[in-house]
């Protein structure tokens, strides 16, 4: 007979959860993601998740930071992850001190999926996946994030020009963080 899985929340917010059937609670790193946005939107304090050899902390301090513990000795097979465009404006005052190619209100954005380091390249000793002007085509990786010891590729879904670059190189990112700033014309 399967052991449902259980969870009690404390007075202080917690939430504590433990999986006993095959599949368990995380099967993939779009779980973990879920988690974390669940975790950050609900007002909880912390969550602690066992499922397997897998166990999983997160807690939200007052700073609204949320920490991930991973188990040492699991790894959860990675995808690449798209982005969906996001139209953005800037007001007419900005655009005055800004050198852009095209109209600022036709510019879209990438932003990161998840929360952890943002690299331009996908090692200390290698070419940048791009700069400035570059051209990218949907599906091109253009950066890396790393999140529990995971280097997530993060792909473009934006034919375009990249205009700017908003995040320096080896610096955390939040959930759906401006990364770069493209020219889809």
């Amino acid at each position: 007979m399967k052991k449902k899985a259980t969870k009690s929340i404390t007075k202080t917010g917690s939430v504590n959860a433990v999986s006993n059937t095959k599949t368990g609670l995380i099967s993939n790193m779009h779980d973990v993601q879920e988690l974390i946005k669940f975790v950050s939107k609900s007002g909880i304090e912390a969550l602690e998740l066992e499922s397997g050899n897998i166990k999983l902390n997160i807690k939200v301090h007052s700073s609204s930071t949320i920490h991930t513990t991973p188990a040492p000795t699991h790894q959860v097979p990675q995808n690449p992850v798209s982005m969906q465009p996001v139209t953005i404006s800037v007001p007419v005052s900005e655009t005055k001190n800004q050198a852009a190619p095209a109209s600022d209100s036709k510019l879209q954005t990438i932003k990161s999926p998840m929360i952890g380091t943002f690299y331009r390249s996908p090692g200390p000793d290698k070419p940048v996946f791009v700069n400035v002007g570059d051209s990218v085509q949907i599906g091109k990786t253009v950066c890396i994030i790393e999140a529990m010891k995971l280097f997530n590729e993060i792909e473009s879904d934006i034919k375009g020009k990249i205009v700017k670059i908003l995040v320096d190189d080896a610096t955390p990112v939040e959930y759906d963080q401006p990364l770069f700033l493209v020219d889809p014309s």
